[in-house]
């Protein structure tokens, strides 16, 4: 049988090879398959649960009940509404071209936090005019963007009055600038707001707040401009713009129109979920979404029934987004058309595409003038050809001289605004916030095979942990077991394929009389994750880490929770083994491992030591670098508003605690004595310079 034979075979991916009547191998599962079955099954749950609500979206009543929750929902979700400060608005230069005046603007957002916006003023036409808010997609250049200019200008030669600004991030408000202090030093904007993002939600914060809140405050200063009409404002954008769209129609009851092309209109938990699913950048990724019930499209239905159009690239499905994009977005269409008829005003909402890539073509935006023109301006004539329209050079339409906000007027950045939050620390239960889940009684391990060694014999095994998850390991017996000697669970971030082999770790200590296992846990190893079905391009840009633990956190299942679920299965299996029965149990974990390895040992009693090399040190250095580099599959949401990994280690005394080769959130291994000090108030952890990993665990007791 040839490996292309075997792998063809029909169950193995839901059984394994033990389901083949008769084949003499390894009875392995495709443990690939475990946790992206494992979110599919959550979202599926989520579907369900978001489903059953809209259901009962009959009445006006019932609308207007939704409405209210899904305002309150997004704000609770996001980290809660921000505080109103001054504006300090201020103009700086102006200049006029055919059709519209420009002016340049600065404003506070928050106090000292300043947001870079040009103004278009119609000089044809009589005030007061409609008001546009335009919010840019994920341009490095921001409100320079050639296309983001075209449409302004349009709409200002059509007599709308437009308010473009600078996304987060983007064009003059660059928080991670490079040499040349305009452009970015990450890989694009997308990590402008993510990177941030992460760090903020550590503290009960988020990208989403961060930048509905900058909208919310531009729209302040849009409705009170004395050559506006308050009553006829309206907000579109393309891409990361449409998104930032919805998330203003759903806390703004002024926008009297909306406008999103080709926003996120693709749910998360959505039918034929895809894993890891739509994750974006941070401030598209609602955290605990799935158990609320909650997802993008909720975001419109706050608008209801006000004129609201659709946007979408018929592309976008295999070349910007996911394989749901279109069908998911259809699909929640037609649901939001219904809300939109229970209201007695179908027509108010419509559905528009082009066959053209991501981006604000020629023809979208022409949807964008007609649906103003229309709504804002009761013309109902379609207009055919836009207005005459000429981009400017990026520099003419800075607000500063230097081109970066930061590096013309000092000010605050996401980092330091996060960096100066404070935190009142409200102690909590490690298994609600990680979201574990506890091991059924009596796990145990299968054994699936026991072959022989030089001086040992090794057991392939596995054992369940969540539904739908197993997770495979090694056993490392001696044929001369040490009786003073502990039995070790080792997890390595590549799995327990490596430091198995003869005269490496795993079976050198048991040639010693240790008794070793070694284990895969979700996202690992043999666990991690298959391909999803997609555009190539989108599947290998999403099967990655960091996706499936955005995954995780919006389902509600954090990726370093489940992990410690994975671990508490394994420890509980050791300790059953008939080998290891009643012998004490040290758990060894290197890397991005220790994270979960010490949440689990402050979850089971029965882990005597622990042993972490190569730890990050605390989770306060990383909201304190601006730079960090620490695995996001470790984040967790407002974790340090409870705890962090120093006073996890301190309460497990009089355990002992091992700390070898400490790293900060930039992976950089720290002296010895700066941990020490880290860890002062922990008298049960011993902190070594570095990891010597067969010196060390050998003489673990």
């Amino acid at each position: 049988m040839t490996r292309r034979h075997f792998v063809s075979l029909p169950s193995v991916c839901a059984m394994g090879a033990r389901a083949q009547e008769g084949f003499p191998g390894t009875a392995y599962r495709d443990y690939s398959r475990c946790l992206p079955d494992y979110l599919r099954e959550l979202a599926r749950q989520a579907y369900a649960r978001r489903n059953r609500e809209l259901a009962q979206l009959t009445t006006p009543e019932a609308i207007r009940a939704r409405q209210r929750w899904a305002r309150e929902t997004f704000w609770r979700l996001v980290g809660g509404l921000p505080e109103r400060t001054p504006l300090k608005a201020r103009a700086t230069v102006a200049f006029e071209r055919p059709g519209y005046r420009l002016e340049k603007l600065v404003y506070e957002s928050r106090p000292n936090f300043h947001v870079t916006a040009n103004l278009y003023i119609p000089t044809q036409g009589r005030p007061p005019f409609p008001g546009i808010l335009f919010q840019m997609g994920h341009a490095l250049n921001g409100k320079a963007a050639d296309p983001y200019q075209r449409c302004c200008q349009g709409l200002a030669r059509l007599g709308f009055l437009v308010l473009a600004f600078d996304p987060m991030g983007q064009g003059e408000r660059v928080y991670y600038p490079d040499a040349s202090g305009t452009r970015t030093r990450l890989a694009s904007a997308d990590d402008e707001h993510t990177l941030p993002g992460q760090q903020m939600l550590l503290v009960g914060d988020t990208s989403s707040r961060l930048q509905v809140w900058d909208a919310v405050r531009s729209l302040d200063y849009l409705a009170a401009h004395a050559l506006v009409d308050p009553e006829r404002l309206g907000s579109t954008g393309q891409s990361g713009g449409g998104t930032l769209t919805m998330l203003l129609a759903c806390v703004d009851d002024r926008l009297a129109a909306a406008v999103v092309c080709s926003g996120n209109t693709e749910n998360f938990a959505c039918a034929d979920f895809n894993p890891p699913g739509s994750s974006d950048d941070a401030e598209q990724n609602f955290l605990a979404a799935g158990p609320a019930g909650f997802d993008r499209w909720d975001l419109l239905y706050p608008l209801a029934p006000k004129p609201l159009l659709v946007s979408v690239s018929d592309k976008d499905w295999f070349g910007t987004y996911s394989s749901s994009y279109i069908t998911s977005g259809w699909e929640e269409f037609q649901k939001l058309q219904r809300a939109y008829q229970a209201l007695g005003h179908p027509e108010r909402l419509a559905w528009a595409d082009t066959p053209l890539p991501h981006g604000l073509s020629y023809d979208t935006r022409l949807h964008v003038y007609n649906w103003f023109l229309r709504w804002l301006k009761g013309d109902s004539r379609r207009l055919a050809e836009e207005p005459p329209t000429a981009p400017q050079p990026e520099r003419a339409l800075w607000v500063t001289e230097a081109g970066n906000i930061v590096r013309a007027l000092g000010g605050e950045t996401p980092f330091t605004l996060n960096r100066k939050r404070a935190l009142v620390r409200k102690p909590a239960s490690l298994e609600r916030l990680l979201a574990v889940e506890r091991p059924a009684a009596g796990a145990a391990f299968t054994l699936l095979r026991r072959v022989p060694s030089r001086g040992l014999d090794i057991e392939a095994v596995e054992v369940p942990s969540a539904p739908g998850v197993w997770l495979p390991a090694w056993l490392f017996l001696p044929k001369a077991v040490e009786p003073s000697k502990p039995a070790l669970l080792v997890l390595d971030p590549a799995g327990r394929i490596v430091r198995w082999r003869e005269d490496e770790l795993c079976q050198t200590l048991a040639a010693q009389g240790q008794m070793v296992c070694a284990a895969d846990v979700r996202g690992t190893g043999d666990l991690w994750p298959e391909f999803g079905r997609s555009h190539p391009r989108y599947a290998r840009s999403h099967n990655d880490e960091e996706n499936y633990a955005w995954a995780s956190l919006i389902l509600g299942r954090p990726l370093l929770g489940q992990r410690v679920t994975d671990i508490l299965a394994l420890t509980a299996a050791v300790r059953a083994h008939p080998a290891l029965r009643g012998r004490r149990l040290v758990l060894a974990a290197l890397g991005k491992m220790t994270a979960p390895a010490l949440f689990a040992a402050a979850l089971d009693a029965g882990i005597s030591t622990l042993y972490l090399a190569g730890g990050l040190v605390s989770f306060r250095n990383v909201v304190e670098t601006e730079n960090h580099g620490h695995p996001f599959a470790n984040f967790v949401p407002e974790l340090l508003r409870h705890t962090d990994l120093p006073e996890v280690a301190a309460a497990l005394a009089p355990r002992r605690v091992v700390l070898a080769g400490a790293v900060d959130a930039r992976n950089k291994r720290m002296e010895a004595e700066a941990v020490r000090r880290i860890y002062q108030a922990a008298p049960n952890v011993e902190v070594r310079p570095e990891a010597a990993l067969a010196d060390d665990l050998r003489m673990l007791r």
